[in-house]
């Protein structure tokens, strides 16, 4: 059976393994087939780019088990209480209906690289020419002491946005007055670079407004982190002693958690905690693994056309990717992405391929229009994707320079979430 937009359109009640047939597509079609896994900034882009610019030339199917996506960029703003759940929450209906991508709803499995075929958890096979895995990122099991997914719900990361940042923010609601708030930071490398301290700030926001004697005691296993200087300037002078950081020369690289407890100990030294949001050490989403083409954590990538190292007919976007200078954002997958789309199209159709240039920005709000930003250009060589360029915000920057940041931020998510979903 071929999934077409009226299976994906025609019925909410439909389950992914309904959906799917033994084979999801007919061979011999004539059309060349680009399969997608993982429907984020990576994938949702090289998927609509595919799609609209070969003009129906290709054969694009985007596998992604969620029908709501929440993107992890502004998640935190929701915590921070500047935007509601929904203003994050996207549907796939566009990518269908008005680009003609079969939008498959289901878990991706397995890949046999050998018969290009795609394992989906219903029961399907999905065929392709071209295979590109963006499943953003898993978690490495037993980096925090004491914990694992099954505690994620005592214990929330909120790392991958949706029903664990609800949690986490109503947690955060939930503590008493002068309750503690603590964070396990992650170990480099990982998604969203900036993303721990922005949350450390969105929080502090909504304790300062909600729980005023509250406390964040954050234990950081890095020795400096992004942003560093502006973060703990903004902390300095809009959370005046709320916010507690430790690093590792004071033992924030040796921590443990109960979660049973709901205690938090740094180097031997126990606190009891009212929340406690931890962030493990990630790698490459599982897929990534399970298709072969991970070394270590992560997924080596060619960065001309983000191609694998391991096979020149599957690309690795975003996250998962070990692809040199550029950190791992969402901005930075959407620029991947496009690259990739660029790279594959021409292959397949003959079309023309541009020099490959990547870009990156990334916003981060403190406090009421007080955004800052960080970001360079990149460049791909035959070693990885190479730094060119790059900036920072300035400390002690004035206020309207400050909430100029935000807006621009409002502005580049409009336009990144209608890059990636029509």
């Amino acid at each position: 059976m071929k999934l077409n937009r009226r299976v994906f359109l025609g019925g909410a009640a439909a389950t992914a393994g309904a959906v799917a047939a033994p084979h999801v597509f007919a061979k011999g079609h004539g059309k060349p087939r680009v399969v997608v896994i993982g429907g984020g900034a990576g994938g949702a882009t090289a998927a609509r780019y595919l799609a609209k610019d070969s003009k129906g030339g290709l054969d694009v199917t985007l596998i992604e088990p969620t029908r709501s996506y929440y993107t992890c960029f502004f998640s935190n703003l929701y915590i921070g209480g500047f935007k509601e759940l929904s203003s994050i929450s996207h549907s796939y209906g566009t990518l269908a209906s008005k680009y003609g991508i079969n939008v498959v709803h289901d878990w991706a499995i397995g890949v046999d690289r050998e018969k290009k075929m795609v394992s989906l958890a219903g029961g399907g096979m999905v065929p392709y020419d071209k295979l590109i895995i963006s499943p953003g990122i898993d978690f490495v099991k037993g980096a925090v002491e004491g914990w694992d997914q099954s505690h994620q719900n005592k214990m929330p990361h909120a790392y991958k946005a949706g029903s664990q940042t609800e949690l986490l923010k109503a947690q955060i609601m939930a503590m008493p007055a002068g309750g503690v708030f603590a964070m396990v930071a992650p170990p480099n490398p990982f998604r969203c670079p900036p993303g721990p301290y922005e949350r450390i700030s969105m929080v502090a926001h909504l304790l300062k407004q909600h729980n005023p004697t509250g406390k964040i005691l954050v234990a950081d296993p890095k020795p400096k982190f992004s942003k560093m200087a502006l973060f703990q300037e903004g902390w300095t002078n809009r959370y005046e002693g709320m916010v507690d950081w430790v690093g590792p020369d004071f033992g924030g690289d040796k921590v443990s958690v109960d979660p049973h407890e709901m205690t938090v100990s740094i180097d031997g030294e126990v606190t009891k905690v009212d929340v406690c949001n931890v962030i493990p050490a990630m790698k490459a989403g599982r897929i990534a693994e399970l298709a072969g083409v991970t070394e270590g954590n992560w997924a080596p990538v060619n960065a001309k056309d983000m191609s694998s190292k391991k096979d020149s007919n599957i690309h690795i976007l975003g996250d998962a990717a070990a692809q040199g200078d550029m950190p791992k954002s969402g901005f930075a997958a959407n620029s991947q992405a496009k690259v990739c789309a660029n790279a594959i199209r021409g292959e397949l159709t003959g079309s023309k391929v541009f020099p490959a240039k990547f870009s990156n920005t990334c916003w981060s709000l403190i406090d009421t229009d007080d955004g800052v930003k960080v970001g360079a250009s990149y460049k791909a060589t035959d070693e990885k994707i190479a730094k060119v360029s790059g900036f920072i915000s300035k400390t002690g920057e004035d206020e309207a320079t400050r909430a100029n940041n935000f807006k621009e931020s409002e502005g580049w998510y409009a336009g990144i979430t209608k890059d990636m979903f029509g």
